[in-house]
């Protein structure tokens, strides 16, 4: 039999050997395989024995930005019942074995979109009362950072991104709230990261999980779980407990467009690693029904280089205009 691991380091499989004689016992021959690790290059198993099913995650190379405290923060949202529960945890080499949640639909939800946006500003509800993830950096800072990154990157031609980067500018400048007010925070409320096992929500993937601004993750599930003026009031009403006061909307609307202009980032930081001809000279984007369709047609691959792309361009279209970024399924995102 092949060994499940041959794709793992001689550290990553000790590491991975340690957690499953751990959680299982020396003696345990459990069925491991392979699952797909989404977009974070962590290596993800899938681990069965004696009708029990785990994940072992195992995370990829470390990144500039990487957040220190993910692990931290994992276990308070495993220990809250927010994540899935945890079994091993082993930080320095950043692996991790938890339940396994069989994951259905998230269009079978219970009362459909608006049941799901009411659950879903019930768990950002949840969780931001949880005991206070750690301090990693503010949110503007760390969309600054990657914005201008993007900028060197060498992917569009000089000057085309320079309205990007004054707007920027300009919502860095007149952000304001202080840290005091910051709370628990996933960070990446996106459909990949929310699952959904028949009965409750769960989230999961918690790489960017640190202490930020409380409306970060409302910015993010509005515009991926709540595409209608209705059911965005459905999703704030479950998550404040009353109707957003004027100066709150107005901040709101600030944080939504730094989460839009994170995630151009995230997306054109993937395609810059993409072969290219030239620098793109062209920032007019697809319409989600235009993507819909190049996407059906297979004009467009999901996970390809000029998938992201063509996304980046969407959301950073969201970000100068305001106007709503595509809702897309997780394998759009992958």
């Amino acid at each position: 039999m092949a060994n499940p691991f041959a794709a793992l380091s001689a550290t990553q499989r000790h590491a991975a050997l340690q957690a499953t004689t751990s959680v299982l016992g020396a003696n345990a021959m459990p069925s491991i395989r392979a699952l797909t690790g989404g977009v974070s290059g962590a290596f993800v198993f899938l681990i069965e024995t004696n009708g029990r099913r785990f994940v072992l995650r195992i995370e990829g190379p470390e990144s500039p930005l990487r957040n220190p405290h993910q692990y931290h923060s994992m276990r308070i949202a495993a220990h809250e019942g927010i994540a899935p529960r945890l079994h091993y945890l082993d930080a320095p080499n950043r692996v991790a074995m938890m339940d396994f949640i069989e994951d259905r639909p998230l269009e079978g939800y219970p009362d459909g979109s608006s049941g799901l946006a009411r659950a879903i500003g019930a768990m950002l509800k949840k969780q931001q009362s949880a005991p206070l993830f750690p301090y990693f950096l503010d949110y503007p800072e760390i969309v600054n950072r990657l914005w201008t990154h993007v900028c060197k990157t060498g992917l569009f031609v000089d000057g085309l991104l320079d309205e990007a980067s004054s707007r920027l500018t300009e919502i860095r400048g007149t952000y304001g709230l202080r840290a005091e007010h910051f709370v628990s925070s996933h960070n990446d409320v996106l459909p990949r990261n929310v699952l959904f096992d028949g009965e409750r929500l769960w989230l999961i993937d918690w790489e960017t999980a640190y202490c930020n601004d409380p409306l970060v993750d409302v910015a993010t599930a509005l515009d991926n779980f709540a595409q209608s003026p209705e059911l965005e009031e459905m999703l704030l009403l479950a998550w404040l407990g009353r109707e957003p006061d004027r100066p709150l909307r107005d901040r709101l609307t600030q944080v939504r467009a730094l989460t839009r202009l994170h995630y151009a980032g995230v997306l054109f930081s993937a395609s810059a690693l993409g072969p290219r001809d030239r620098p793109d000279d062209n920032l007019s984007s697809l319409s989600s029904a235009q993507f819909e369709r190049a996407i059906r047609e297979k004009r467009l691959v999901p996970g390809t280089a000029e998938t992201s792309h063509a996304l980046g361009k969407m959301f950073l279209t969201s970000f100068l205009t305001g106007s709503i970024p595509p809702g897309l399924p997780p394998m759009y995102m992958r």
